[in-house]
């Protein structure tokens, strides 16, 4: 059967003035065509090729050797060419751009946008593009706990976290507890595997192993008592929401940074805060 927005191999089986019509079988009937000018000189009768199965711009099946940027089942960042009263329209590497409705935007693109989005048949029997991707995304990575990915954010739950694309193939989540304030949609980002959970999706942090992040928040803590003459009127009884505020990391890591800087001796731990020696 000829498939919509997939790359199949088909057969020439015969030729007319406006190019040459591809079927399954070989049959003479039906088929779908190859226009004109994407036929080679090399081209013969029973030749089996490669193709890409779309509609023309009057709805037409049609077959195309030019390789798209995405076919069915597949993720893919494409590029906004232009914005109309219908949807945004992306390059996906053909001569008839891809739409993407308004619908099916989680937030509105302009020209210019690379937005992570995959295909679908809509109720015309037309090739569309969604950002509705999480159902798309595979659970089956190579990854291990502790790996380094990229990948880029394709959806934000305050309560849930920020829903992230790995290598835009695979599914992961920062967790809200992670901090995701800073996040924003179709951000791009560098994490850190923290769990692989037995359905196969990916938990990540942005935060570095806790080794290196305490130096980083004791960097930062410093800082801060150098910018308020040596005291901040906090210590391990202030509330998470203050320290969240304030230094921008968890109490435990707030925790974790001044008792490595006390050892270091170089704050005092008190009553009112912590004072820089």
């Amino acid at each position: 059967m000829i498939q919509l927005g997939e790359l199949q191999s088909l057969i020439i089986s015969r030729t007319t003035i406006n190019g040459i019509y591809l079927s399954e079988d070989n049959s003479a009937n039906g088929g779908v065509l190859l226009p004109k000018n994407q036929v080679t000189s090399d081209m013969s009768i029973g030749d089996t090729i490669d193709v890409f199965i779309y509609r023309d711009s009057e709805d037409r099946l049609i077959a195309t050797t030019a390789k798209p940027f995405l076919t069915i089942g597949k993720v893919k960042m494409l590029r906004v060419t232009d914005v109309t009263s219908i949807g945004a329209f992306l390059d996906w590497g053909l001569s008839k751009d891809l739409l993407l409705p308004f619908k099916e935007q989680k937030e509105p693109v302009k020209v210019g946008d690379h937005v992570l989005v995959t295909l679908y048949i809509d109720k015309s029997d037309r090739l569309c593009a969604t950002t509705k991707i999480y159902d798309y995304l595979s659970t089956e990575s190579h990854y291990s706990k502790g790996d380094e990915v990229d990948g880029t954010v394709f959806d934000i739950n305050p309560k849930l976290g920020a829903f992230v694309a790995v290598d835009n193939t695979y599914l992961a989540l920062i967790p809200a507890s992670e901090g995701i304030s800073n996040l924003h949609y179709m951000d791009n980002i560098h994490a850190r595997i923290v769990a692989i959970r037995d359905d196969g999706k990916i938990n990540l942090s942005l935060r570095k192993q806790i080794v290196d992040q305490m130096s980083n928040d004791s960097v930062l803590i410093m800082d801060k008592l150098s910018d308020s003459n040596g005291f901040l009127p906090f210590n391990d009884k202030s509330s998470p929401e203050d320290i969240k505020r304030t230094f921008g990391m968890t109490k435990n890591s707030f925790k974790r940074a001044i008792g490595r800087l006390y050892k270091e001796k170089k704050i005092d731990i008190k009553n009112d805060g912590i004072h820089i020696k």
